[in-house]
Order: structure tokens, then sequence, then C-alpha cells
């Protein structure tokens, strides 16, 4: 693809995500802001802005062209609460960043902080370098020291997020996007989105998202949490799907079973990794099945507040080869999370750093 329709496909997912926003306002907003022109442009420091004038929002071309949609997304949204502001508004005579502008923020779900340079604070706490070390201590090749170590990041994990909903502590949330939008996902993706809520404390949700590939809207998987948790999560979510790729290559090597096959082999992975946590849990009378069940009141609210409108969808259920699912079971019950994963420099990721 060359890089001029490669732009082409940025500037029309900027179009149907500008559409899609618009949904989470008020119809009398909505009747009062006008479609703005899209484009990309070469800025040195600055990610993007609005064009009262012109009635345009600007992206940093590096900057879209490099980094994931999420982080596109992010920025589009910021520069267009700053038209909402102008257009619906009249924040003409008030600073740019000011408190109106926080509010139009807040009613499109848009980060306020998302210009210049910002990016969204990772984790980084005392517990995540704690927890750092014991996924570099899940490496050993000792089947006991690397269990022990995985066992202990999650009660650390539990421990942490008891003492933070016992004091209420004060806490921000934020969200990511975990994987690429697409226009399908297959089935064990839905069974890992499951496994994160339940284990990881965060929530998860598939939002709607621009796929640039097939130049339409999509779905993607986004996780809200603590910095902390979503660090923690997000790392979980691409090591499960690098496990499974690399156990599927070793299982099918001979390349006679189907995708379907590894939707099998896949989903069972998740699941037996699932009652391997579970049952670390009821072992180790973790805490941390208290806080799932009782949950983060305040992260509730906070989800709430981000997905007014949610539908459920039942998913068919499919033929599937019950050989090839116990199989996965059997390998997720032996899933080890460990370091290994590096971070990015062109994504905006949370994913846990592999040094101490």
């Amino acid at each position: 693809m060359s890089r001029t329709e490669f732009e082409r496909k940025i500037l029309h997912g900027l179009a149907l995500e500008w559409e899609n926003a618009l949904y989470l306002l008020d119809s009398k907003y909505r009747k009062s802001i006008r479609l703005p022109a899209f484009s990309l442009k070469d800025m040195r420091r600055r990610l993007g802005y609005w064009s009262g004038d012109k009635n345009e929002i600007c992206i940093n071309r590096e900057f879209a062209l490099s980094r994931n949609w999420d982080s596109v997304r992010r920025i589009l949204l910021h520069e267009m609460a700053h038209q909402l502001a102008e257009q619906v508004f009249g924040a003409q005579t008030e600073t740019p960043h000011g408190p109106l502008f926080r509010k139009v923020c807040y009613l499109l779900r848009a980060d306020y902080r998302a210009s210049e340079e910002y990016m969204p604070d990772e984790g980084n706490s005392g517990m995540m370098g704690r927890i750092k070390k014991l996924f570099a201590l899940a490496e050993s090749s000792n089947r006991n020291e690397a269990e022990s170590a995985m066992r202990k990041a999650h009660e650390l994990a539990a421990k942490y997020n008891i003492e933070i909903l016992a004091r209420n502590t004060a806490r921000n949330f934020i969200s990511v996007f975990a994987g690429a939008p697409g226009l399908r996902h297959p089935r064990e993706e839905y069974f890992l989105a499951q496994l994160l809520r339940d284990f990881y404390f965060v929530w998860t949700i598939w939002v709607p998202a621009y796929v640039i590939e097939k130049q339409k809207m999509g779905r993607v998987l986004e996780l809200s949490g603590t910095p902390d948790n979503i660090s923690i999560a997000s790392y979980v979510y691409d090591f499960i799907r690098r496990y499974i790729d690399n156990r599927w290559t070793e299982y099918n090597s001979l390349n006679l079973l189907n995708r379907y096959r590894k939707t099998d082999f896949a989903s069972g992975i998740v699941r037996g990794f699932a009652s391997k946590l579970k049952s670390d849990r009821k072992i180790k009378s973790l805490p941390g099945s208290a806080l799932i069940k009782v949950g983060d009141p305040l992260l509730k609210e906070y989800a709430q507040y981000r997905y007014p409108r949610t539908v459920s969808i039942s998913r068919k259920g499919s033929s599937c080869s019950a050989n090839i699912l116990q199989d996965g079971i059997n390998i997720g019950k032996e899933l080890v999370i460990s370091k290994g994963i590096t971070k990015s420099g062109g994504s905006t990721r949370f994913l846990l750093e592999c040094g101490d």
C-alpha cells in the first residue's frame, strides 16, 4: 500500500470515527455541530489542532502514520472537543483548555490532556516494579519456581487492589485498546476478554473502531481500569495471544488443521489457564476473589459513564473438535505468565518492560 493510499484511508477513518462519536451527544448538540474537513500535516510539536476558521481538524501526519489507531482516535476526540466547545458552546473567549472545554471532553469521553506530547500514564507504582521482577522469575526453567513466581505476582496484584478498595484510595481510570480493530474476531478473543475481567481487575467491552485495512467500522476490545491494572492486563493479553500462536505452530506443524481448529485449540488454552487461576485462588484463599465478587464501585461507575448505551450480543455456538479443545485446555493449565514482551517504540500500548 502506498503512503498516499494509507493516508487516504486514515482520513476516511477520521470521518467515520467523528460520526460515531456524535452518538454520545444529546440530539440538540448534534444538530449544531458541522462536519469538518480532515487533514494530515507535518508538525514538529503538536499532535493535532482544530481550526474554527477553516472548520478543519488536523492530525500530525507522522503520528497518524506510525501510531496505533487507539492513539490517533484519542487525538481526534480531543480536537473534536475543541470544535464542539467553539461551535456549540461558544468557547471562543475562553482559554483553550479551560472549564468549558473540559466539560465538553466529559460529554465526548475525550481525554482533555491528549495534546502536544502528552500520552496516558502507564502503571509505574512500586507494586508494578515488584510484579515485573516476579514475571522475570517466572522464566525459571524450574517448573515449581516459575509457577510460584507467577502465583505470587497474582497475589500481589490482588492484595494491592484489595487495599485500594478498603481504603477507598483515589484512583484514576483510563481506557485503551487491546489488539487491533477488526470486522470479525475469533471465539477465543471473547474468552480472553472474559478472563481479563475475571482475574485482572479491569473492565472489558467491545467498542466500535475503524478498521483501516477494510475502510469500515468494526470492533475492538477496550480495557478500562487503573494504569497499573491496565498495564498488567494488556501485558497478559499480548502474552497469551503470542503463546497461543507459538503453541499452535508446534501443534499444527504439518499444516493439516484449518483456522476453525485453531479457534478450538486457542479457546481451550484460555479456558485451561482460567481454570488454573481459579484453582490457585482456591488453594491460597486469595483475597482477590472477594474483590472480584464485589467489584470496584468506582470502576463500575466509570464504565457506566464511558459506555452509556451498551447492548448484549449472543454468539451462536459453532461446531467444535472436542479432542483439540481438550488438548488446548491441558496446555493452558501449564501456561506461566513471564517476562518476554518489550514495548515497541512506535506504540502507546501498555506493556510490561523486560528490565528489572
